[in-house]
């Protein structure tokens, strides 16, 4: 998919006029008023799930949000090409509590290129001032949540907190005062989830948090996800998951955190393959020696391979994995992550963190090769490509200024193409697919939503770095 093209879908979408209604109505001749009475009030958006199991809202159709909205277990939403979800910012009651969306039973967002869906704030809003600002709640799917389809959908500005009053800590999804909301929560261990194709940028916290399910997450844009703290993608016990073919730019920490934390009788081991993903300026707005592209902990089995780690702080980590007698903080070392290639530009950082439990570290090539406490030398990342300062291996995008992005710049620009040239060293080296480690689990028989009929398969893994070839 052309990111540029993509991106400029969605900028079209905000100019489009707003129509309240989520369907076609015929209009209603006027009737006079009768003296003494008042008018009766409009029918909420909760309405609309009396005496039916699915409601559709259509083509181009615009709903505001000015109070937290359900799609109720059991039941179903399907959100079409074109239409716009729009979340008040003023939140809701006296506390302006940021404006959720959760899902308790199903939602299927089917957006398409020339249309995407769209869920964001005013349009008067939408500026680079608030990319952090978190002015709503963004997706919580809930633990009765069954299937969720994501596909050509924009989600943005998220990332509100969560306080008393929040439905997702009234529900224990999170917890008030302490957390705030990604921009999708997935909680059912026995769910299926499918986001593709879609763009998850400009959000206080995670673009992606999983906590349960079967998924598959691909093709897909993350830009500016976390201000103080947070990923691209973070995993959680209870998962089975494929991440590929995904550009993820300037998450605050990481691009993908693989962690089983909460693992028990209940909740199984997190399981991933992560794959053919661009990750560009990871790590550089987190102080401290944590973060940098990937993080793999608390015995995740996680195969991390194929991927193109550009101007990014640190290579990949995993606390703890010299620890005979507490393996569980670290990765499970049946774990592939390695046949990763890290590129780094020539620039330097414009903030450097000096003192004490700090790393000093002022350049990608620079971090690649710092000596950090969890660097698995000799086994994560045996394979891999890696940048020095006398050879920082450009892999020769179509167009992104390597040497010239700053390290913390998150303004994604629609102009970069991070297609590769004839020539890239990154179109060579990288592992064919046919290696046992290399399967990922819904590349063959996919992943069935029963609600819509519909099997989806995760990308082929490509012999080459990163999400885009020529």
């Amino acid at each position: 998919m052309n990111c540029k093209k993509y991106l400029f879908m969605c900028a079209a979408l905000m100019t489009l006029s707003f129509f309240a209604a989520c369907s076609d109505d015929p209009e209603t001749p006027d009737i006079p008023e009768t003296p003494g009475t008042e008018e009766p009030d409009e029918p909420s958006l909760a309405d609309q799930w009396n005496n039916t199991n699915t409601v559709i809202w259509p083509a181009d159709t615009v709903v505001n949000l000015t109070e937290h909205y359900v799609v109720p277990e059991g039941k179903t939403l399907i959100i079409k090409e074109g239409a716009q979800i729009i979340a008040s910012t003023e939140g809701v009651g006296v506390n302006h509590v940021a404006i959720e969306f959760t899902v308790d039973g199903n939602l299927y967002c089917e957006g398409t290129e020339e249309k995407p869906v769209l869920f964001s704030i005013p349009e008067a809003e939408r500026t680079a001032d608030n990319i952090f600002a978190g002015l709503w709640g963004g997706i919580v799917a809930s633990e009765s949540c069954g299937e969720m389809l994501i596909d050509h959908t924009a989600i943005e500005y998220t990332g509100g907190q969560v306080i008393e009053g929040s439905p997702a800590a009234a529900n224990g999804v999170y917890t008030a005062g302490d957390d705030a909301y990604p921009q999708i929560t997935t909680n059912n261990i026995n769910g299926k989830y499918v986001i593709t194709n879609s763009i998850l940028r400009n959000g206080w916290s995670d673009g992606i948090y999983l906590m349960g399910g079967e998924a598959i997450i691909a093709n897909n844009l993350f830009a500016a996800n976390g201000y103080d703290g947070a990923e691209a993608v973070n995993v959680k016990a209870g998962c089975k998951v494929d991440v590929a073919g995904n550009v993820m730019f300037s998450p605050n920490t990481n691009g993908l955190k693989l962690s089983s934390s909460g693992q028990n009788e209940n909740r199984g081991q997190a399981l991933v393959q992560a794959y053919n993903n661009t990750i560009v300026n990871a790590g550089w707005r987190r102080d401290g020696e944590k973060g940098g592209c990937i993080y793999v902990e608390k015995n995740a089995l996680a195969n991390v391979f194929n991927n193109l780690l550009v101007n990014c702080k640190f290579r990949a980590m995993t606390p703890s994995f010299d620890i005979p007698d507490n393996p569980e903080e670290g990765y499970d070392d049946s774990s592939v992550i390695d046949y990763n290639f890290y590129a780094s530009g020539s620039q330097k950082s414009d903030i450097v963190y000096d003192g004490e439990d700090e790393s000093g570290v002022a350049y990608a090539w620079q971090g690649y090769n710092y000596a950090h406490e969890d660097y698995n030398a000799g086994v994560v990342d045996a394979h891999s490509v890696i940048a020095a300062e006398t050879d920082l291996k450009d892999p020769k995008f179509v167009n992104f200024p390597i040497n010239e992005v700053g390290l913390t710049d998150y303004v994604y620009n629609d102009a970069w193409d991070f297609h590769l040239t004839a020539g890239s060293p990154a179109l060579a080296g990288a592992c064919n697919g046919s290696e046992a480690f290399a399967i990922p689990y819904f590349s063959t028989e996919g992943l069935t939503l029963e609600g819509l009929g519909e099997t989806y398969t995760s990308p082929a893994v490509q012999a080459r770095f990163g999400a885009y070839g020529e």
